[in-house]
């Protein structure tokens, strides 16, 4: 799904899309309340919506590294990118906690949910919405590789 819609609009469109895509169905979860059958709809609705957002950020951003980090550092910045992903989740569990505790469990997913949206106008102003195409390289070869 996701390469046919690169293809279409372009990679990073579709990243920014997926940044997008990914919180937007989590919005439902606040409005999930009580137990009817609704609910559940809504909570389907929400995780059915907000996988395949993760699904299509997640492939996209792979495919924009793999083109344009070199081979030699493709690891440190996976690294790097990974400490920072998983280093802000604790800030933002430690936060919602507190948040929770204070206000109430609705209207910090509210707040989470909307703070989560509003996340993506970082990647406006940047090159990311305007990358049509991943970038064409060589692949260095085995000796350029181990200088």
């Amino acid at each position: 799904m996701t390469t046919p819609l690169a293809r279409r609009i372009g990679v990073g469109p579709a990243f920014v899309l997926g940044c997008i895509v990914f919180p937007a169905p989590l919005l439902l979860v606040p409005l999930a309340g009580g137990s009817d059958p609704a609910v559940f709809a809504l909570l389907f609705l929400a995780e059915f919506g907000s996988g395949l957002g993760v699904m299509i950020l997640d492939i996209s951003i792979g495919s924009i590294f793999a083109a344009v980090i070199p081979h030699r550092r493709r690891s440190r910045v996976s690294g790097a990118y990974t400490f920072a992903n998983y280093g802000v989740r604790v800030i933002g569990s430690l936060a919602g906690g507190f948040l929770g505790s204070a206000i109430g469990l609705r209207p910090t997913l509210w707040i989470a949910t909307s703070g989560a949206l509003l996340g993506v106008l970082f990647l406006l102003p940047g090159p990311l919405p305007r990358l049509r195409e991943l970038p064409k390289h060589d692949e260095p070869t085995r000796a350029q590789s181990t200088v």
